[in-house]
């Protein structure tokens, strides 16, 4: 006799969601829920020192300390040892440096990973040396520093592509294509996905093909390509289910959530079922994981529930899901990290909303300081105009809210980004004419309209021409 794992009625053992509760479900769960979760798609480790043995991966943080250390003592045992007899020591390295990883001292991982790194290139083991690179590239990569991390997985990808290793050039391609996509180079990373998923058609690698693509989807949301996410997404989670993959069942319905989000207000509700669902999962399998594999998982979940709450004006709810949210980013990162920007922009609108304008301000400049280090100006100029709309409308705090514009006119320009530059411009002349300044809002007026004119945009034009005669009328 079967039953649902969330309202424990009885159920059919070929049913894909529960008639009662109309939950999703997973064939066999409670076997399955005794598996050792698949690790995540964003980011590969390929280290395994000897196939007999347990894997190692720079992934996985759930061992305890005290056995850590006991490990980093044998390890240090065995590396006197041979050292003193004069053998090879670079695999030994690549494992204390795994053990680093878990315990959380990046600076020793990545010291060790070095030495590894020089004892395999004194050997010309191609393979290792690959696999030193893209370990490498991990580590920079969660560091934030962007640029050592691509090099790292280029020197990885090169070599791999040299002894055919198509496999481990997915997972590289996959790697770089993540690195692209936190720099917002998103035309770059789409290629390295695009890439990682035909050649895991081509070789029929099946599990690389549900990765790459899992990988792509994040890509086309920029690019609004919904109904190839679609066609992704359902066929993922026909083959997560019947490969029993947990893991790429959570991964799948989180990126439908957000698929039904993005599709409007008629798909609030599935969005809004299908991350609690998630919620859900995560919970039953939580014993077997870490919590920061357990954190990377909810936020986003916590972030969008958050957001939903906050379109159905359920302000409680909504607090409750972004602090959880928040909880959630702060949780697994190790320096700064981006999504904890997107977080704290959203409880800046939160705040918005709700009229706690010194809050929202608050927010928003904590959420600016986390783009800022991440290098995303345009969110950046989109928080120093939040900020700027708020003085202005709210407050009545005039110069700081001209101050904030000019701020997010300066990179707009820089990003050659017209469109919201004219847009800045017509704000600040508005607070000029409230301060009867009617000089100044002529000059940001007439080059709001030099920056329409290379958009071409004649609606925009007729209207500020409009508003030029009427200003220029009442000036005479």
């Amino acid at each position: 006799m079967i039953y649902c794992p969330y309202c424990k009625r009885e159920i059919e053992k070929d049913w894909s969601y529960c008639h009662h509760c109309n939950k999703p479900l997973i064939t066999d769960i409670d076997r399955d829920l005794n598996k050792k979760l698949s690790q995540s798609y964003s980011n590969t480790s390929f280290y395994i020192p000897d196939p007999l043995e347990e894997e190692i991966d720079f992934n996985i943080d759930i061992i305890h300390n005290e056995e850590l250390e006991k490990k980093l003592r044998e390890i240090e045992e065995a590396l006197l040892e041979r050292e003193r007899v004069g053998e090879k020591v670079g695999d030994l390295l690549l494992e204390k440096a795994s053990i680093y990883f878990k315990k959380r001292d990046f600076d020793a991982s990545l010291k060790n990973l070095e030495y590894a790194l020089k004892n395999f290139q004194e050997e010309d083991d191609f393979m290792k040396i690959s696999i030193c690179h893209n370990e490498m590239g991990l580590l920079y990569e969660e560091r934030g520093f962007f640029d050592q991390a691509i090099y790292h997985f280029d020197e990885a990808f090169e070599i791999l592509t040299r002894l055919g290793e198509i496999q481990k050039v997915v997972q590289v391609l996959n790697n770089l294509g993540n690195v692209y996509y936190l720099i917002k180079d998103l035309q770059e990373a789409y290629n390295k996905y695009q890439k990682a998923l035909e050649l895991s058609e081509q070789h029929k690698l099946d599990y690389e093909v549900a990765k790459s693509s899992s990988n792509l989807v994040e890509i086309l949301f920029n690019f609004k390509e919904y109904d190839r996410i679609q066609r992704i997404l359902k066929n993922n989670l026909t083959f997560f289910k019947e490969h029993e993959d947990i893991y790429g069942i959570i991964q799948t319905r989180i990126k439908c959530g957000k698929l039904y989000y993005l599709f409007g207000k008629n798909y609030y509700e599935q969005s809004y079922q299908n991350f609690i669902d998630v919620i859900d999962l995560i919970s039953m399998v939580r014993a077997q994981i870490s919590i920061y594999i357990k954190a990377r998982l909810e936020w986003e979940c916590y972030l969008y529930l958050g957001k939903l709450n906050l379109l159905w004006n359920n302000d409680s709810e909504a607090e409750d899901f972004l602090l959880k949210s928040l909880e959630a980013v702060r949780t697994f990162e190790i320096t700064d990290n981006v999504k904890e920007g997107i977080v704290l922009e959203n409880i800046g609108n939160m705040y918005t909303l709700r009229g706690e304008d010194q809050k929202a301000i608050e927010y928003y400049n904590f959420a600016r300081e986390i783009y800022e280090k991440f290098g995303d100006h345009q969110k950046v100029a989109e928080m120093f105009s939040s900020i700027g709309k708020i003085n202005q409308e709210y407050l009545q705090n005039y110069s700081e809210s001209i101050k904030s514009h000019n701020n997010a006119l300066k990179i707009y320009e820089e990003l050659e980004d017209y469109q919201n530059a004219a847009e800045e411009l017509e704000l600040v002349c508005d607070i000029f004419l409230i301060k009867n300044k009617r000089n100044k809002a002529l000059e940001n007026l007439e080059q709001a309209k030099s920056y329409y004119k290379r958009l071409h945009n004649q609606v925009k034009l007729d209207l500020i021409e409009e508003k030029l005669r009427m200003l220029k009328d009442d000036s005479s």
